[in-house]
Parts: structure tokens; sequence; C-alpha cells
């Protein structure tokens, strides 16, 4: 799948955005005031932000409105339905602790739960996707779960739980490549299966469908080298694992540190988002004799 900056973008922040309100929203750390205003801000702007980003990749943005419309069977409708009620709810609870001093657990229970349910709907636009083996396991979800939940502590300054998340999130990284390795074969699609004449033997393409490039080509086929990919899974794995674990264990704990750790996960999780698009192999790219 072609790595789009905008979807990229959308899943690395709002994940983050809602990972850090999860937390907040269960009370930790337990911070008020001023403090607390800087805690909501900063996920209300990586939340909002990434979901704003989102919309650059629609063919018409003027219609997003309508993807709230399909949420009975469409797992975008149900992201952005359940990312707005988590925004309202975890907003009441902002409130309270702000300007009131007052810790109405229950929206904050229910802000974090939402928030959690939102990262989740996320997670299945791509994990039921069976035309991409790579994205559709149990594993897509419980990546993007550790994603936020791990960069969340992160942000939230929760030491203790981001070390053992981090370290949980790269093994599972790991896991996921490895196992996405052989899943399109795995899967059984074939050339024969894509356009339906394996009955006839053995299929190979006589020419190409079209003479150039098309929105199939751009959006769906897009081929990284196995070099460079393991390259990349390194460098993800070193930036947002290795380097914050690290610095949360090896080094004093400031506020330099902490900004230190969370700019070296969000470096490694950009990486880490970029292959998880680029290495999708989409079954499209069968009558094109790519993939």
């Amino acid at each position: 799948m072609h790595p789009a900056p905008s979807v990229i973008i959308f899943t690395a922040l709002s994940g983050l955005g809602f990972g850090l309100m999860a937390w907040l929203g269960f009370g930790l750390p337990a911070v008020s005031g001023w403090s607390a205003f800087t805690f909501f801000f900063v996920a209300y702007a990586l939340a909002v932000g990434g979901l704003v980003a989102s919309t650059f990749h629609l063919g018409n943005p003027k219609r997003a409105i309508k993807a709230f419309s399909q949420w009975r069977s469409s797992w975008l409708s149900r992201e952005g339905v359940l990312a707005i009620v988590s925004l309202l709810v975890i907003a009441v609870y902002a409130i309270g602790v702000i300007f009131l001093n007052q810790r109405w657990q229950i929206a904050g229970w229910a802000g974090a739960l939402l928030s959690l349910g939102t990262v989740f709907t996320t997670s299945m636009i791509y994990a039921q996707m069976k035309t991409v083996p790579r994205w559709n396991t149990p594993l897509t979800p419980v990546l993007f779960f550790l994603y936020a939940l791990a960069g969340g502590a992160l942000l939230a300054g929760q030491t203790g739980a981001a070390i053992m998340l981090l370290i949980v999130l790269c093994s599972v990284q790991v896991l996921a490549w490895v196992l996405g390795e052989n899943s399109f074969a795995r899967a059984g699609h074939t050339i024969e299966t894509a356009t339906g004449l394996g009955n006839l033997g053995r299929v190979r393409l006589l020419e190409s469908p079209h003479s150039g490039p098309n929105y199939l080509l751009k959006e769906m086929v897009y081929i990284v080298g196995r070099k460079h990919a393991h390259k990349l899974r390194v460098i993800a794995i070193f930036l947002m694992g290795l380097v914050p674990v690290a610095i949360l264990t090896l080094l004093p704990t400031n506020h330099y540190m902490a900004a230190i750790a969370v700019l070296s996960h969000m470096a490694g999780l950009f990486v880490s988002r970029w292959l998880f698009f680029a290495q999708a192999e989409h079954v499209v790219g069968l009558y094109y004799d790519k993939r």
C-alpha cells in the first residue's frame, strides 16, 4: 500500500492522543489546575490533529461528514463516532479537574474506555481487510493498543508502566513483522485465484492492463526492498523502544530526559507506521504482477 503521509500522521498522532486520554481518564497522573490543562491540551492536540490529518486523504474532504452515517457497517464510521463521543466525555472530566477541582471519575473512566475503543476501531479499519493479509490478523489491534498505551504512558509520565509496555510493544512488533513475511502466501492469494482462471491451469500476465500509472497502482501497490525494510525495522525498534527504555532506566528522571524519550519514541513510531503501510501487499497487485 502507498504510505500516504496523511494516514501515517493520523494513525500515529491520534493513537498517542487517545492513549494519553485513557491514562488521564483513569486518573494517571493525578494532576489538577494548569498542570492538568497542559496534559489535556497535549492529548487533544494529538488526537484532533491526527483526525484532521486523516481528512487530507479523502478524495473529497467536504464529504467527510458522510462517513459518520455508515456506523452500522463501517469501522471508519464507528471510529469517527467514537472519537467525537470520547472527546466530549473526556472534556467533561477535564473541565471538572482543571476548573472546578472535582474528579468526576465516572466520566473519566467512561472517557478512558471510549478512547481505547476509538483506538480499537481505528485498528479494525485495517485488521478486517482480507485483501491485505499482513493486516488481517489479531496482532493488528493488539499493536494499535500497545502503541497507544505505551506512548500514552510516556506522555503521562508513568515510567514503570511505560518501560514494561515499550518492551512488550517491541516484542509484539517484531513478531508481527516475522509472521507478516509469509502472510500473503498463507492466505492462498495467487493470480489464479484473483482471476478465477485457476481451473484452466497456470495463469501468467501477457501484458500490463495499463500503458501507464493509474489510481490502483498509486494507492495499492508499493514495493519496499527487503534490505531497506530490515534497516528501517532496526531503526524503528531502536528509536521507539530501546532509546526510551534506556533513558527511563539508566538516566536521571527530569523533564528534558522525558522529552527526549518521547521524541525518540515518536520518531520510531513514524518509521514503524511507514512500514505498516509500505509493506502491506494488496491482492490487486496480482493483476499487475506486482506485490
